[in-house]
């Protein structure tokens, strides 16, 4: 098996809530948004850029939620924790975005690779 293609997903945390993003289509679903990490690009970085590219917000970007999520054969899904340092999303490739606490994750329908990663999140969050 190849190499598979890093993706970063951004659990990007504000008043103790994470944003979520709507994926549209026929494979929508909820999503930590992110993309694909560039050559030369570390994991922040194309965090970082990402969201910015795809939601107009600055990030700080902080530690992994320590697991690899393959999707596919071809991709390996790592979720990285974030700080919002400015802006709101707009919606450049997303259907909608939503905040979410620790009690409403379990109320969207995320999308499978993403899934794994709710339970670490959640003790991320406090209650709500």
């Amino acid at each position: 098996m190849g190499d598979r293609q890093v993706v970063v997903g951004v659990a990007v945390i504000r008043e103790g809530k994470v944003l979520a993003a709507l994926r549209a289509g026929v494979d929508g679903g909820w999503e930590f948004p992110g993309g694909k990490v560039e050559a030369g690009e570390t994991d922040e970085q194309a965090a970082a850029r990402e969201l910015a590219e795809e939601l107009g917000l600055r990030i700080e970007v902080g530690s992994s939620l320590g697991l690899e999520e393959p999707i596919g054969e071809q991709y390996l899904l790592r979720v990285y924790a974030a700080q919002l340092v400015e802006g709101t999303p707009v919606l450049h490739e997303h259907a909608d975005t939503r905040w979410v606490g620790a009690a409403e994750l379990d109320g969207l329908d995320w999308l499978a690779p993403d899934r794994p990663f709710l339970a670490v999140l959640r003790a991320l969050l406090r209650p709500s």
